[in-house]
């Protein structure tokens, strides 16, 4: 398999995920979404929040278009956060889909938020974002039981292999 279509994959595979997370997470009331629990980021909304921070981050770095991020510009609304993340890994998706494998090996120079200047492989990156996704849905999965949700669904990769093969 072509490193283009493994990736392309993972951000079908990462939509997928937090679409099941999000449809849980927005049965919730308010106060749940928003009860603080102990974890990287204390809440629901604060850890979907994180994600979808990161997410449009590492995207707009690797379109060469770096973006700032400062506030909430959803009001605490976990609605309108998550018609946002679906947004932006719908961007993801869309970003694979125009992508062959010799960009994608290709390194691409970037500043991070301390300023820090970096030369490194898109593959690698984008191995880093999705990582880091599956590591904050996880996240979502212990916030959720803390929250005493006991019906959360399956966001394993396998699963996801699964239901498209």
């Amino acid at each position: 398999m072509l490193i283009s279509e493994l990736l392309f994959k993972y951000s079908l595979y990462n939509q997928w995920a937090h679409k099941r997370l999000l449809d849980l997470i927005n049965t919730l009331t308010v106060e749940q979404q928003h009860t603080i629990v102990p974890s990287s980021f204390n809440s629901l909304y604060k850890t979907v929040f994180h994600i979808w921070s990161a997410e449009s981050l590492w995207l707009g770095r690797l379109n060469l278009a770096p973006i700032k991020i400062s506030g909430d510009p959803f009001d605490e609304s976990m609605e309108k956060l998550s018609e946002a993340l679906e947004a932006v890994d719908q961007l993801w998706v869309d970003w694979f889909a125009e992508k062959e494998d010799f960009q994608l090996t290709q390194k691409v120079h970037y500043t991070n938020m301390a300023g820090q200047s970096f030369h490194q492989a898109y593959d690698l990156l984008l191995a880093h974002v999705f990582n880091h996704n599956t590591y904050h849905n996880g996240q979502l999965v212990t916030i959720l039981r803390s929250l005493g949700q006991d019906k959360i669904p399956s966001t394993d990769f396998i699963t996801w292999v699964r239901i498209i093969e």
